[in-house]
């Protein structure tokens, strides 16, 4: 038996031609999705990657927080330390401060010339009130009081003759100026 085509030639090559076309067409958008699939799984990854990334360094930088804020602790007792430690050696020097003071005085008085009977230190300021028994005396011990390590200055306020039980004496009052350091 003998077989007659009677398609015409043409349109098995443009049915052909059209399923080459679909086949390229649904491969190339088949590619393409492929494409499209790989691009979404790397950024799903890489956003996963970042996110635990940013999860390390929040966690870091929450123990990063806590050191610094011990430190600044810490920063703060040893500065309210040393603050104590200053006013304990202020203290401290202040406490021996007058006893020095007032044994060199007790060794500047002319013996048995002279004695004191006022002493008051305010401040940077020492005044002194005594009778002596004439004004070379009360010049020896400002001479003498100009030489001790705790006064800078002395000056002579008032001398005034009084007379005490019958003998004139010399009353006298004296401001010096007192250096700390010793």
């Amino acid at each position: 038996m003998i077989r007659i085509n009677l398609l015409p030639y043409r349109e098995k090559e443009k049915k052909e031609s059209i399923q080459r076309q679909i086949v390229l067409y649904a491969g190339s958008l088949c590619l393409f999705l492929l494409v499209l699939v790989g691009v979404y799984v790397y950024f799903t990854a890489s956003v996963g990657s970042l996110e635990t990334q940013i999860a390390e360094a929040n966690a870091r930088l929450a123990v990063l927080d806590k050191k610094v804020g011990d430190i600044d602790r810490i920063k703060r007792d040893k500065k309210e330390l040393e603050q104590k430690l200053g006013v304990i050696n202020t203290l401290e020097g202040n406490r021996i401060f007058p006893v020095r003071m007032l044994d060199e005085l007790n060794t500047l008085i002319p013996a048995k010339e002279m004695w004191l009977e006022k002493i008051v230190a305010t401040g940077q300021e020492l005044r002194i009130e005594g009778i002596a028994k004439d004004n070379g005396t009360v010049a020896l011990f400002m001479k003498n009081l100009e030489k001790a390590w705790f006064i800078k200055t002395v000056d002579l306020v008032v001398s005034r003759e009084k007379d005490v039980a019958g003998t004139k004496l010399q009353q006298f009052i004296l401001t010096c100026g007192i250096k700390r350091e010793a």
